[in-house]
């Protein structure tokens, strides 16, 4: 059984706080399973956008793992193309989550990236 997406989105935004990163939920969704995008924002004009992975990253050993994947490819995206993304997205999947974090490093603190 998986954690529902509100208790995770909180777990996240209390595990960037550790680690003194700002982290703010900018889009809330569906508090028992809606999918979550997190946006790591760089501070110079661009920014990362991580998203569910597809179900083929995921295996027996772990099931109730989240995973994500990068959205927009490996290099940091253009602010416009994170943003016209998850207004496609916000208006396919009502039940989106969207998460922002501001890190010009570029971490992230999710446990687990598919490639």
């Amino acid at each position: 059984m998986r954690l529902k997406s509100g208790i995770w989105v909180a777990a996240y935004i209390r595990r960037c706080g550790v680690e003194g990163v700002f982290a703010a939920v900018r889009r809330r969704g569906a508090e028992e399973a809606g999918a979550i995008f997190v946006v790591v924002n760089r501070l110079d004009g661009t920014a990362d956008l991580y998203g569910p992975a597809p179900q083929s990253a995921f295996d027996d050993e772990r099931p109730a793992d989240r995973a994500f994947s990068r959205v927009l490819g490996d290099a940091p995206a253009a602010e416009s193309a994170v943003e016209a993304f998850i207004a496609r997205e916000s208006r396919f999947d009502p039940d989106v989550w969207v998460v922002e974090i501001e890190e010009r490093s570029g971490r992230h603190f999710l446990d687990r990236i598919v490639a």
